[in-house]
């Protein structure tokens, strides 16, 4: 879980550093941009499905039967 952690804190960082630094470019701005928000979404879609239960497992639903 911890290492989870730091592979989320480090992408979504990483995602945000690159983000602000895209501004400063002379070129290639809209690339780096584009990959610092691939990397913040990456990075939150990791952690949604790698948490305790995954948050997008189908059945951690509210009726509890996953055929619904």
């Amino acid at each position: 879980m911890i290492l989870s952690f730091l592979l989320f804190m480090i992408l979504f960082l990483g995602g945000i550093g690159m983000m602000g630094i895209a501004h400063e470019l002379p070129d290639f701005q809209a690339l780096v941009f584009v990959g610092g928000l691939l990397l913040m979404c990456l990075s939150l879609a990791y952690m949604m499905r790698a948490g305790r239960s995954g948050a997008t497992r189908r059945s951690d639903n509210w009726s509890g039967n996953a055929t619904e």
